[in-house]
């Protein structure tokens, strides 16, 4: 490292805030404005927190569970606890929950193809039933949620520094690493995944460079990767996602490291739209493929990749200007199957892909 790292020029990208007045505040990084602008906005709607997961001003796997467990609670102090308090006693409870039944199934469906999403909301879903059938106010439930959204912030946090410390312990000295879109800070509450283990890396000045592909269509190695790199003063080089073959062709690649949206049991990935022919590529000139992502990204309800939905995005992300007569089609993930994946790296260990079920 030609500079110390500093992971103190990183914004904390979701948290879930008190204002003035009490109420429940979401604040975000707007990752649409990078890498022009650092803007953290903050509402007291979950509405809005839907629509900031559904147009990537908030993204990533890790950072999309807390944002979406947010909404619930956000919803719960500013709205929901007022509204079942306008029934009588009796019903005040049973009122709560089939409102919040209703809005969690709403922000569960946002991004379709990220695990974390609908696991961060159904963490905090269970807990209000469990409160609720031991008597609690509603109001008292909206509290109980917004303290577990500040404990899964925490946990967020030590996981991705735990995976990075097992990440950092696969790479050799000077390592160089190839990483397609970003599971960065950026893509958690704080430090990121795959990032993560760069990080941890760097910090022991194990990192002599970091190759950011693009990430066509949305870019989000271009302006996302690249930016929050160098702004903790990572050496990095930004390349056309066409250019990875010629890199590792010329042996400049020690290892690939990417995130993952979801796991399946036997350890098929699907992360973002070109993960895939990457994977394909190390394999070919024999560099490893690691993949970084917490427990919670792994979902053992589906048995392999297959089963993973894939969202599809809308046109102009590819083609801002339609041709007529020009279809678009716009996956936003695929799936790398588990042959191609040299080690998983969570914040419990690194795992080969089969032995994530054991």
């Amino acid at each position: 490292m030609s500079q110390p790292l500093r992971l103190d020029r990183l914004p904390r990208t979701v948290e879930l805030e008190r204002d003035g007045d009490g109420r429940a505040c979401f604040a975000y990084v707007d990752q649409r404005l990078l890498p022009g602008g650092l803007s953290v906005a903050r509402t007291h709607d979950w509405r809005v927190v839907v629509r900031a997961i559904e147009t990537l001003a908030v993204r990533g796997a890790p950072a999309i569970g807390v944002a979406g467990a947010a909404a619930v609670a956000v919803w719960a102090c500013n709205e929901g606890a007022s509204e079942a308090a306008s029934h009588g006693c009796a019903e005040q409870g049973s009122r709560f929950w089939e409102l919040l039944e209703s809005i969690a199934e709403r922000i569960a469906g946002a991004r379709p193809t990220a695990v974390n999403l609908a696991w961060g909301v159904e963490r905090v879903a269970t807990l209000a039933r469990e409160v609720l059938r031991e008597g609690a106010l509603p109001s008292e439930v909206a509290a109980s949620l917004f303290s577990q959204v500040k404990r899964m912030e925490v946990e967020d946090e030590a996981a991705n520094r735990a995976i990075g410390l097992h990440g950092a312990a696969l790479l050799p000295e000077g390592a160089r690493i190839l990483t397609h879109c970003n599971a960065g800070s950026l893509a958690t509450v704080f430090y990121g995944t795959a990032l993560g283990v760069v990080y941890a890396a760097a910090e022991r000045g194990g990192i002599e460079r970091v190759y950011a592909d693009e990430t066509r269509p949305v870019g989000q190695g271009a302006r996302l990767s690249v930016w929050e790199l160098s702004r903790a003063g990572v050496p990095t080089t930004l390349i056309c996602d066409g250019m990875a073959a010629r890199l590792m062709a010329t042996g400049q690649v020690d290892a690939v490291i990417v995130g993952a949206d979801r796991i399946a049991a036997n350890g098929d990935v699907a992360n973002k739209i070109g993960t895939y022919g990457v994977a394909v590529l190390a394999a070919e000139h024999n560099v490893p493929f690691y993949v970084a992502a917490p427990t919670s990204t792994i979902d053992f309800s589906i048995s392999d990749g297959s089963l993973i939905p894939i969202e599809e995005r809308d046109p102009s992300e590819v083609l801002p200007c339609p041709i007529e007569g020009v279809n678009v089609w716009n996956p936003a993930f695929d799936v790398t199957p588990a042959r191609y994946v040299s080690r998983i790296v969570t914040e419990r260990g690194v795992f080969l892909p089969h032995e994530l079920a054991e």
